[in-house]
């Protein structure tokens, strides 16, 4: 009987560059991508597997993250940031990534939807007092827009706090928020008395701030993620974001997440990619490995050939966000594509393994099942898809009369 190859977790990586892009990123960029992925291999690959399994947030690794410098990287250095372009953000995301999309999802949400909201939004005294905590990992923040019936059209958003006097009270409810069953702060997005979209920063142990946590996923399962419940929730009034009203303060977050998951969606891409073809060329059947076959070769072609077309997109995209020419419609794009590219390399490398695919010994399966998500959250596939075009007709088709 033909025994089937080592789990690709003890078999060193190497990416795909069928297009030599290593010859356009900086020794910087490589040096940066490199002790992310090296940090990848040795402290979260060997884990990811068990807490998945037991869906759980593998917390402790937290510290490491800070030291490593993957919260907020784009930040400046003033603030405890690593003050680094978008292309190494991008890098970044992506090496976390091809670790596990709930690691990447925990800290995209502590740089794109926490600190940089408080950096851009907020007063110099916020952004003194928060973001070098955040940038360590000392203190871990949520991002809470999305409710029970508003996910598509937040702005019909129903949580709002009223002007007490000396303090806001706030209350409502936000849903499917990573991070907030342990996170310190969270950046909460309402409405105020005129109906107006402000950001207010709600720290735990506030009275009437609540975090239950949401079980029974089947999708990023090492992601902590629950809700946010406030119950005429005290805010002092210097926690109000100043610099911003209206959507376009959430909005704004959301582009610099989404180009995070466009880069962190190649990463998965790619560890499917590896997976896949170390399997098939040890995996022998009919006395040849299978990697001989047609049919698999094609397979592989054709993962290696969306893999190159995702990177080309994104590295012009991190050259135009470096340029600050990104708009919204361009990131959006770069998110659906992506996505949708490494869920279908997902899909693809499962059938390779065959039977093997399904189990905890390789990546396949738990990347499917995170991607599933990845599709959904921060812009479903279709809205996305809206998003474009609207871009090239100039006419909205989110909303029918």
């Amino acid at each position: 009987m033909s025994q089937a190859p080592a789990p690709a977790a003890t078999q060193s990586f190497v990416h795909p560059d069928h297009y030599l892009l290593d010859e356009l990123f900086s020794e910087e960029h490589k040096l940066i991508r490199n002790a992310v992925r090296s940090w990848v291999t040795e402290r979260l690959s060997p884990i990811i597997e068990d807490f998945a399994q037991r869906s759980a947030c593998p917390t402790h690794l937290i510290p490491e993250m800070g030291e490593l410098g993957v919260f907020g990287p784009q930040l400046p250095q003033e603030y405890g940031c690593p003050g680094l372009d978008y292309i190494a953000y991008g890098l970044i995301m992506q090496e976390i990534e091809r670790g596990d999309s709930g690691i990447r999802s925990m800290a995209s949400v502590q740089g794109s939807l926490v600190m940089y909201p408080i950096y851009a939004y907020g007063s110099e005294e916020q952004r003194r007092k928060y973001l070098p905590k955040l940038a360590k990992g000392e203190l871990m923040g949520c991002f809470g827009l999305t409710e029970p019936d508003f996910g598509s059209n937040p702005g019909g958003m129903r949580t709002h706090f009223a002007d007490k006097g000396d303090h806001y009270l706030l209350n409502g409810s936000k849903m499917w928020i990573s991070n907030s069953p342990f996170a310190d702060i969270a950046v909460v997005w309402a409405k105020n008395e005129q109906g107006k979209i402000h950001g207010l920063i709600v720290e735990r142990g506030m009275e009437g701030f609540t975090t239950p946590e949401i079980h029974n996923k089947w999708s990023l399962r090492a992601s902590a993620t629950g809700e946010l419940v406030f119950d005429n929730v005290k805010v002092p009034k210097e926690n109000l974001l100043p610099n911003v009203s209206g959507l376009k303060g959430p909005m704004g977050c959301l582009d610099s997440a989404r180009y995070g998951i466009a880069w962190g969606a190649i990463g998965v891409a790619m560890d499917c990619y590896h997976t896949a073809l170390k399997y098939s060329l040890e995996r022998i059947q009919f006395d040849v490995p299978i990697a001989a076959f047609q049919l698999t070769q094609k397979k592989l072609a054709e993962m290696l050939t969306e893999i190159t077309k995702a990177q080309l997109l994104t590295y012009r995209l991190g050259q135009l966000k470096n340029e600050g020419k990104a708009t919204t419609a361009m990131i959006s794009m770069a998110k659906r594509n992506n996505v949708d590219m490494a869920l279908t390399i997902a899909r693809e490398a499962r059938q390779i393994l065959g039977g093997m695919g399904i189990v905890g010994d390789y990546p396949i399966m738990r990347h499917m099942m995170n991607l599933e998500s990845v599709v959904t959250y921060e812009g479903t596939h279709d809205i996305h898809l809206l998003i474009t075009g609207m871009d090239v007709t100039g006419i909205p088709a989110f909303r029918k009369a």
